[in-house]
Formats: C-alpha cells, structure tokens, sequence
C-alpha cells in the first residue's frame, strides 16, 4: 500500500488554485464532472478508445476566453487503448503535473488491477484507497466480513447447494461482462442444477465460477441503493449525510417482470433464465419512519472501517440493501466509493441532498464541496489517501 505520507508530500507540488478533479471516464463519471463543474473546478477525464466519445464530444466542455462555461462538463479527456494504460508511470506523471485529485469509480477498480492501485498509482486519489479491495467478493477481508464485524444485518449464506431449501441467490461473475453478475435464483438443489448447467452452456457462467459462488437466501422486497457521504472534515455538524437513494434497471431481469407467468414458462432456454445487467436507475425515497434505521446501518458501517482499514471511509459509499415485509433492512452489496446509481442526482441533486444543503446536491456536487472546503481551509491531505 502506498503511504499516505507519500501521497501528502506529491499534494505539497500541487496548486492549490488551479485543482482539478478527474477520474475514469465511465460510470458515475457524468455526476462527478457535473458537480466539479458547479463548484468551479476544471474536469479530467481518461477515456478508453472506442467508447470515449460521451466525454470528448457529446459532454465535452466549451468556453469563452475568460474561461467562463458556456455548455458541457468535460474539459479535458486523455485517451488511451486501455483504461488500464493510466497506471504507466508517465501517464501518473501527467495527472500530478496538471494537479489532478483522482476519483475511484467501480470501473476504475475494474480495469485496473487493485494491487497496482494500492501500491503503484501515486496519485492523490480522493476516497480510502485501501477499502477497495473490500469490494472484491471472497476476499479474506471483504465487505461481508466488514459487515460481520460491524454487527450489520446481511442475507443468511449457504455453504453447500444441496442445503438448498427456500429462495436462494447465486452469485457469481458473469463470464463474458466483466463489469456484471452471473446471478441466478433457485429454490432447491434441483433447480440449481439445471440452472447453472443452463447457464454454463450459453456461456453466461463458468464451471470455475460456479464453484466459488456465493449463496444467499433470497430477501423478498424491494431494493434500495443508499448514496451515502462521510466528511473527515466536517467539526459541528453530523459528518455522515445521506445524500440520495436509487434503485436499478436490470437488462432481462425487468424483460420478464413485464411478462404474465404463463408467457415466462414459454421461453426459450436462452431467454428463461433472467441475467441481472444493470442498464440504469432511478431514484427512490423511503418512508421517514426508516430513516433513521438507514442512518444506523451507514454510522455503523463508517466506524468498521475507522477501527478495520484506518482511516476509514472518506467521501461517497453506497449500501445495498433490500427491505423485507417487516421492514428490516438487509445489506446485500457495499461500494467504498461513489456508486453507479448516482447519475440520477446530476444536475438536479436529490431530495434528500437538496434539503440538507438547500440546493441542488447530487453526490458528484457533495465531493467536488468537500474538495473545496478541504481546498479552502487547507486540509485536502485529510480527504486523500
């Protein structure tokens, strides 16, 4: 792992007025350049050849002579073969020479090796470098064990498929995507089998895979994507916040809500079992009544990662989490870092953002602030690792 002291001692060659925030140009990539953009920060983007156009003409940033905005987000975009080409060291170079602050996204940490994160991109990177390995299932200290130690509610796991016995999830990598799930339901052993005997022939999931699955007994309800913040530098008020809530659209998945059972029964092996690809979000809002209980999961979550991955959480997080008949929450998933769903809070924030600050705050908005309150009372070593 990279020193922290290293990273602080590269933030000294910065300047301090000329910041700019950056990050890999997929994502959540639109929400952070929108907020970096509302609080007056140049944006930076790495793009990947062939699919970087969103960011270097469709979004890109035009303005005057002055400098003042006239349309667009984007204000500068590198593009490389490989996502992963930022990691070369000249590439590092020209993020620290142009006072880049690097956000991690999740397609970040998938492109680029995590080991080479931790211990070789020296760059300042906005967020807790070292919890994002926790995101990477079967880990030996992954979210779940996070989540164990912190005492927080998580769907009971199968070890065996043959203990199988009501509504279970499967989950595993999908074998083509690299950034989707091979998840599939199935209520016995049975069921398991021919689903991911299926499932293996189309190709969807590995044998490899299967056997490394996680299984988890299915939570009945609906799901809810809670877009926390947590601010180290925040001295009177509450420094967790939680800024919005989304839910997701999931390719076939929602195809086959939108059918009646009898029509579901009639599909073809390859369209019978639903693959779970998110494909958008949505916003949400929860009863006021939970709350409260949806604060208690993030303070607790928060003070596991203080005591596990010193120093903690810092910036945007996001849980997971599913709501049963009896309104308990059960986290099923955890992102240290700024969540995929945030894209529904550009521009027009989200409610519950919107209300704490008094304007519209998305979660890109509630960084690129932190940012610049770190910036403004010289305490930005506090918000990188």
């Amino acid at each position: 792992m990279i020193d922290r002291n290293e990273i602080t001692a590269i933030l000294d060659e910065y300047e301090d007025d000329n910041v700019k925030i950056g990050l890999v140009g997929s994502h959540s990539a639109l929400d952070v350049c929108d907020g970096a953009i509302e609080e007056g920060f140049r944006t930076h983007l790495v793009c990947q050849a062939g699919r970087e156009r969103t960011y270097t003409e469709y979004f890109r940033a035009e303005r005057d002579p002055s400098g003042n905005l006239l349309r667009g987000i984007v204000d500068a975009a590198v593009v490389y073969s490989r996502f992963d080409e930022v990691l070369h060291p000249e590439n590092q170079q020209y993020l620290r020479d142009n006072s880049v602050l690097f956000v991690p996204n999740r397609s970040f940490t998938s492109y680029c090796s995590i080991d080479s994160i931790e211990n070789d991109f020296a760059v300042p990177m906005v967020g807790s470098r070292n919890l994002l390995r926790s995101e990477e299932r079967g880990g030996e200290e992954d979210y779940y064990w996070l989540l164990e130690k912190a005492g927080l509610p998580y769907p009971e796991r199968i070890d065996d498929p043959e203990d199988i016995d009501e509504l279970v999830m499967v989950k595993l990598p999908h074998a083509v995507k690299k950034l989707e799930r091979g998840f599939f339901t199935a209520s016995d052993y049975n069921e398991y089998l021919e689903k991911s005997k299926s499932l293996i022939r189309q190709g969807v999931i590995t044998e490899d895979a299967l056997s490394a699955a996680r299984i988890e007994r299915y939570v009945v309800g609906p799901v809810f994507n809670l877009d926390f913040f947590y601010s180290p530098i925040e001295d009177t008020m509450s420094k967790t916040e939680l800024i919005g809530i989304d839910w997701r659209f999931e390719t076939s998945l929602d195809g086959h809500v939108r059918l009646p059972a009898p029509q579901q029964m009639t599909l073809a092996e390859h369209q019978l079992v639903p693959e779970y690809t998110v494909c958008g979000h949505n916003s949400a809002t929860l009863r006021e009544s939970l709350l409260e209980d949806a604060f208690e999961l993030a303070e607790k979550y928060v003070k596991a990662t203080q005591k596990h991955y010193s120093p903690g959480i810092i910036g945007p997080f996001c849980l997971q989490t599913c709501v049963d008949k009896d309104l308990n929450f059960y986290i099923y998933d955890v992102a240290p870092r700024i969540g995929g769903g945030t894209n529904v809070h550009v521009s027009v924030g989200h409610p519950y953002g919107n209300a704490l600050w008094r304007r519209n705050m998305s979660t890109g908005r509630r960084l690129a602030m932190e940012v610049r309150r770190a910036v403004d009372a010289g305490r930005v070593a506090e918000i990188v690792t």
